[in-house]
C-alpha cells in the first residue's frame, strides 16, 4: 500500500494554498475529478479583498462583511479573516505574484458591491483567479502528487475508531482505486452545477457536500445560496460571468426600456449586496423584460476587462455597442460542511476548506471578493495546524474495506431535469408550496443506502446532486424567513427568532442549533 500522509480532494485555491504551506516531509496527494485548471478558482474574475489603502481599515472590511451577510456570521472568524487579508496579499506578492499596480507603483485597488472602500486586488483586470492558480501550479512543491481525472466518490470510514482513513476513486474507464491516509481534506468547491445557470466550473456538482454527508459529517446553512447578478445571457443561456468589478467601474443596470432598475431599491444602487441585485434582475426577467449592463461610460473597457471582452465577442455581443445582456446565476454556497476554526469536520481525520466548508465567515450572503480570500486564509491555517499536530495511522484495519460489486438498478433523472427543477422550485425566490412539491419529487429516489461501487461517474454525480438538492430544500423549508441568499416569498422579512439559529443536517437527523458565535466588539473608524 502506497504511503500517503495527506489526501486533498480538489485543486482550487484553498487546496493549492494548503499544499504550499504544508511541511515538505509529508507525502501529499491531490485528487481532482477534472483537469487541475478546471476550477472555480481558475475562473474567478473578481479579486481578493484586503484593507490595504491609507483610508481603509480591517475594521471597515469586517463591518462590510457582516452587513452583506446579514450579521449571521461567526464574528471571531470574520475578524481574523479580514485582519489576515493584507498579510496574505503581501505573502503572495513576495512570492512572485504580480498584482495590478497604479501609476505610483502601488497595488491598484478596485471597488465591488457592498464594499465602502476600494479594496479589491486584481491581476490583469479580470483574471485574478487564473494567475494566482497558475502561480501555484507552476510552483508545486516536490512532495505533492496531483492525479487528474480521478473522481473521489466515497470517503472511507473506519467504524471501529470512528475516523476517516481514506477515499475511493474512479477514473474515466470506471476503474476503482483506494487510497489511504490519516488526514483527508475536502476542498472541491460548491454546488453551482445543480442549477441551469451558473458561474461555476463544469465539474462543480456538489460532490464535497455529498461526500461528507454520506460519511456522516454535519452540514449546515444549506439554504443560503448566492446568485451572482450578472452572467452573460444570450439566447436563453448563460455563458460565463460578468465581474462585479464592471459595476465598480460605473456600469449601470437597465431594462429593455432603458429604465435604470436599481434606482430606489438600495442606497448602493448597482453595488448593493448581491442577493438584492440578483432579485431585482430576476423580477425584471419574470416580467418578460431583458436586462442589460450599460458599460458605455467606461473608457478603454477592452483594456480594463480583456477576459470579459473576449467572452462577449465570442458569444456575439458587441462591446462597442455598450450593452451587455445579463441574468443571475448560481454563484456561491455560504453553507456546507461544518468545520471548526482550523477546518476540522465532525469526523476525526476529515477536514474541509474553501466553498465546500461552512466556516461562518460569509454569513447568509458572501461579500464580493471574500471567497478567494477565504481559500487563502483557511488553506494556510489548516497547513499550520497539520504541520504542528500530524499523527500517522494507529491501529487501523484496512482489510475490512471492501468493494461491493453487486449490481443495482438505478432509476435516476437526468442532470438537466434536476437543474431545471432546482431553478423553478428552489431558485432565487422560494415558497413553501414549491419547496414541498420539490421535496416530494426528490424523495421518490431511494438513494441514501445505495452502494456507489458499481455506478458510473455520471450516475454518481446525479446521486450527489439529488442528495445535495434534498439538503438545500429541507433547510429552505425550515427557515421561515428571508435572509441573505435565502428569499422566501411567503416570509419576506428577517425574523429575529431565526437570527442565531442554524439548521444542522446529518444522515440520521435534521435539527436546529444556536451558532457558537462569539460577538466581537470592535471600534470602527469613521
Amino acid at each position: 500500500m502506497e504511503k500517503i500522509d495527506i489526501i486533498i480532494i480538489g485543486s482550487g485555491i484553498a487546496a493549492m494554498q494548503l499544499v504550499q504551506h504544508l511541511s515538505q516531509q509529508f507525502h501529499v496527494m491531490v485528487l481532482t475529478k477534472s483537469s487541475k485548471y478546471n476550477s472555480n478558482s481558475y475562473l474567478a474574475q473578481g479579486g481578493v479583498a484586503a484593507a490595504l489603502s491609507n483610508n481603509d481599515d480591517y475594521r471597515l472590511h469586517y463591518e462590510d462583511t457582516l452587513e452583506a451577510g446579514c450579521h449571521f456570521h461567526n464574528n471571531k472568524e470574520v475578524l481574523e479573516l479580514v485582519k489576515s487579508a493584507p498579510d496574505l496579499i503581501q505573502e503572495l506578492k513576495k512570492s512572485g505574484v504580480t498584482f495590478d499596480l497604479n501609476n505610483k507603483g502601488e497595488i491598484l485597488l478596485g471597488k465591488e458591491g457592498a464594499h465602502c472602500r476600494n479594496r479589491i486586488v486584481h491581476i490583469r483586470g479580470d483574471a485574478t483567479g487564473k494567475y494566482i492558480m497558475e502561480y501555484f501550479l507552476n510552483n508545486m512543491p516536490g512532495n505533492v502528487e496531483i492525479k487528474e481525472h480521478e473522481f473521489v466518490y466515497e470517503i472511507i470510514i473506519d467504524h471501529q475508531s470512528n475516523r476517516c482513513i481514506g477515499v475511493k476513486t474512479k477514473n474515466a474507464e470506471n476503474q476503482i482505486q483506494q487510497y489511504f491516509a490519516p488526514h483527508v481534506v475536502v476542498a472541491v468547491g460548491g454546488i453551482g452545477g445543480l442549477y441551469p445557470y451558473s458561474s461555476n466550473a463544469s465539474s462543480i456538482t456538489g460532490d464535497g457536500v455529498a461526500l461528507a454527508y454520506r460519511a456522516g459529517a454535519e452540514l449546515t446553512d444549506m439554504e443560503f445560496i448566492q446568485f451572482h447578478p450578472t452572467l452573460l445571457y444570450v439566447n436563453g443561456t448563460t455563458h460565463g460571468l460578468i465581474s462585479e468589478a464592471v459595476r465598480g467601474e460605473g456600469a449601470i443596470l437597465v431594462n429593455e426600456d432603458k429604465e435604470r432598475i436599481m434606482l430606489g431599491k438600495h442606497p448602493y444602487l448597482e453595488l448593493a449586496p448581491r442577493h438584492v441585485v440578483a432579485e431585482r434582475i430576476y423580477a425584471q426577467l419574470q416580467k418578460g423584460k431583458n436586462v442589460y449592463l450599460d458599460i458605455s461610460m467606461i473608457e478603454h473597457f477592452m483594456e480594463k476587462f480583456p477576459t470579459i471582452s473576449a467572452l462577449c465577442e465570442k458569444n456575439g455581443v458587441s462591446i462597442a455597442k455598450g450593452m451587455i445582456p445579463v441574468a443571475p446565476g448560481c454563484h456561491f454556497l455560504m453553507g456546507g460542511i461544518v468545520i471548526d476554526s482550523v477546518g476540522k469536520t465532525t469526523i476525526n481525520g476529515l477536514y474541509a476548506i474553501g466553498e465546500a466548508a461552512c466556516s461562518g465567515v460569509h454569513g447568509a450572503n458572501r461579500l464580493a471578493s471574500n471567497s478567494l480570500l477565504e481559500g487563502l486564509f483557511f488553506g494556510r491555517k489548516l497547513a499550520y495546524y497539520l504541520n504542528e499536530t500530524f499523527h500517522p495511522f494507529q491501529e487501523i484495519s484496512f482489510d475490512q474495506v471492501k468493494v461491493n460489486m453487486e449490481q443495482q438498478v438505478l432509476e435516476l433523472p437526468s442532470k438537466k431535469e434536476i437543474q431545471t427543477r432546482m431553478m423553478e422550485y428552489a431558485g432565487i425566490i422560494r415558497t413553501k408550496e414549491k419547496l414541498t412539491a420539490f421535496l416530494r419529487w426528490l424523495e421518490q429516489f431511494k438513494i441514501n443506502s445505495i452502494s456507489l461501487d458499481t455506478g458510473s461517474i455520471t450516475q454518481i454525480e446525479i446521486i450527489f446532486m439529488l442528495l445535495t438538492a434534498k439538503q438545500i430544500v429541507k433547510s429552505a423549508l425550515l427557515r421561515t424567513e428571508s435572509r441573505g441568499g435565502h428569499i422566501r416569498k411567503d416570509f419576506p422579512n428577517e425574523d429575529e427568532t431565526w437570527k442565531r439559529q442554524h439548521i444542522i443536517q446529518t444522515k440520521n437527523k435534521t435539527f436546529v442549533r444556536g451558532y457558537p458565535n462569539e460577538f466581537t466588539q470592535i471600534t470602527v473608524h469613521a
